[in-house]
């Protein structure tokens, strides 16, 4: 299995943040235009591009959708867009697909009604976001904790193209990733893991690329603080012999 690597573009108030720990107080703001960050990830290679909306994650309120729509157009050919963030309804589903998103990331809806992930798979691919302190379930932009456990969701989406497993208490603080609970829910999953959360070096990603069953990588801090390039990131998975 390819492991992709999946450079992130947080959008707050339509600027490029990243909150620590999904803290919405904590926040670091790395630009005023995410088209241009897009862009410059696919100039280096990048084959996707993780775009969340966090404005709609915590209030619903979907006011990034334009940027999320523009920044699709501009890598267009290039890289796919991956995108979260208040995706709850069908109708959700499908604005971003007609916006030019490749697949929607469900975490809330998806954790409230697991059915909605199959009946959304019918428009465009769907991962589900399993975000969890400790593996206690988030929701609504983290604010909320779930009675779900992360080792009890796989089971419920059988039509979920991928799940993005973050660890929250990991996210945004570059103290590298949990790679052995990464490894079990890689063994656990029947579609393909989406690491997130922590990732701060190049020794991060080939550890990461080292498991089997790990479909992709999310980094964000440690590119906006110049740790690594994408294209540094790119040339060390290909390095992985797996």
């Amino acid at each position: 299995m390819t492991v992709d690597l999946y450079p992130a573009i947080d959008l707050l108030g339509g600027r490029v943040v990243r909150l620590q720990r999904g803290d919405y107080d904590q926040q670091t703001v790395y630009g005023d235009d995410p088209v241009e960050v897009a862009r410059r990830f696919a100039d280096e290679g990048a084959r996707w591009i993780h775009v969340v909306d966090l404005d709609a994650a915590r209030s619903g309120d979907a006011i990034n959708r334009p940027v999320v729509a523009a920044i699709a157009e501009a890598v267009r050919g290039r890289c796919a867009v991956q995108t979260g963030g208040g995706v709850r309804t069908i109708d959700d589903v499908r604005e971003l697909a007609e916006r030019g998103a490749a697949r929607m990331v469900m975490g809330s809806a998806a954790l409230r009604e697991p059915a909605l992930v199959a009946r959304a798979a019918a428009i465009a691919p769907i991962a589900v976001g399993l975000d969890h302190r400790g593996g206690a379930l988030s929701m609504h932009g983290w604010t909320e904790t779930s009675d779900l456990q992360l080792d009890d969701a796989y089971d419920r989406y059988p039509d979920a193209a991928a799940f993005v497993v973050t660890d929250i208490e990991r996210d945004g603080m570059l103290s590298g990733p949990d790679v052995e609970g990464l490894r079990a829910a890689a063994d656990a999953a029947a579609a393909p893991v989406i690491a997130s959360g922590g990732v701060a070096t190049l020794a991060d990603v080939e550890q990461l690329a080292g498991i089997d069953g790990l479909g992709g990588v999310i980094t964000g801090k440690a590119l906006y603080e110049g740790r690594f390039t994408v294209a540094a990131a790119l040339a060390t998975l290909a390095q992985v012999d797996r």
